[in-house]
C-alpha cells in the first residue's frame, strides 16, 4: 500500500517528498534525473534503507509536486533542496543525484557545502547537452507533448538487453515521463540552458565520487571522469548500463554508493 502522500511548501511551490528507512541512519538525499519522479529509486531505498534514513522528492514540475511557470534556473532547483531540508530540520546529508539531480548536487557543494557529507553524482556532466539541443527539446515537447519524446528516450536511458528483460519497469519509467506536465519539463529544459560548472568543479571540496553507466550516450563515462578529476577530492566508479544505471544495474549501483558512503 502507497504512504500518504507528504508535502511541504518551499518558496511557495509545494514540494512531494517521502521519507524511508532506518530512523536514526545518517540521511541520504536523492534527487532525480529529468523527467521522471522519486520512484526511481525505489531498488536503491530497498537495498540501502537498513543503514541510512532516506529522503527523496518530486522535483518542482515533476510527479505530484506543483508546476510553477516556467523557467527555472539552477538556482530554483537548488534553493528548493535546500529549503526542503529546512523544513524537515535536517543540518546534513549526503547527497546522491541523477542527470540534473547531479546538477543540483554541483550547486549545492558549491553554494552550501556545510550541508553536505559526502555527494554522488551519477550519469551526469558539469555541462549537459547544448543550448539549440535544449531549445529543441522545449520546442517539441510544448508542440507534440511528452509522449513524442518516449520512444527516443528508451534508448537513451536503457539498453535493448535491459528493454528486453524488464518490459514492465522500462514501461513505468516511460510512464510516468509521459505523465509529467509540459511546463515543468519545460522549465527544467530551460534551467540546463544555462548551467556550467566545467569552471568551477575546483572549488567543489566535498568527497565526491562520479559514477557512470558503461554505455551512456547522454553524459558519458568520459564526462564523469572529466569530474572526478576535476573537484579537490574525487573518485570515479562505472556500472553497466546507459543512463539511468541505478535501474539497469542496481546491484552494482547500490554496492558502489554504500561503499562509497561509508568508507572511512
Amino acid at each position: 500500500m502507497e504512504p500518504t502522500p507528504s508535502f511541504v511548501i518551499v518558496h511557495g511551490v509545494r514540494l512531494h517528498y517521502r521519507v524511508d528507512g532506518r530512523a536514526n541512519g545518517p540521511w541520504l538525499t536523492f534527487c532525480n534525473s529529468l523527467g521522471t519522479d522519486l520512484t526511481m529509486w525505489d531498488r536503491q531505498v530497498e537495498a540501502l534503507g537498513e543503514h541510512f534514513r532516506i529522503l527523496r522528492y518530486d522535483r518542482r514540475g515533476h510527479g505530484r509536486s506543483a508546476t510553477p511557470p516556467a523557467p527555472y534556473a539552477i538556482d530554483d532547483l537548488g534553493h528548493d533542496v535546500l529549503g526542503l531540508l529546512d523544513a524537515l530540520g535536517i543540518e546534513r546529508t549526503h547527497f546522491c543525484g541523477l542527470s540534473i539531480g547531479g546538477l543540483v548536487g554541483q550547486w549545492l557543494a558549491l553554494h552550501a557545502p556545510q550541508r553536505l557529507d559526502r555527494l554522488a553524482l551519477c550519469s551526469t556532466a558539469a555541462k549537459i547537452g547544448t543550448r539549440e539541443g535544449w531549445h529543441a527539446r522545449i520546442a517539441q515537447v510544448r508542440e507534440h507533448g511528452m509522449a513524442s519524446i518516449a520512444a527516443g528516450t528508451v534508448s537513451r536511458w536503457f539498453t535493448p538487453a535491459f528493454a528486453a528483460a524488464e518490459p514492465a519497469a522500462v514501461a513505468d519509467i516511460l510512464g510516468r515521463l509521459q505523465r509529467t506536465s509540459v511546463e515543468g519539463y519545460a522549465g527544467c529544459c530551460a534551467a540546463l540552458i544555462d548551467t556550467d560548472f566545467r569552471g568551477e568543479l575546483g572549488r567543489i571540496s566535498v568527497p565526491t565520487m562520479a559514477l557512470a553507466g558503461h554505455d551512456d550516450p547522454v553524459t558519458t563515462p568520459a564526462d564523469l571522469r572529466v569530474i572526478a578529476a576535476g573537484v579537490a577530492e574525487g573518485s570515479y566508479a562505472e556500472v553497466d548500463g546507459r543512463h539511468i544505471c541505478n535501474l539497469e544495474s542496481a546491484t552494482a549501483f547500490n554496492s558502489t554508493l554504500g561503499r562509497f558512503l561509508t568508507a572511512a
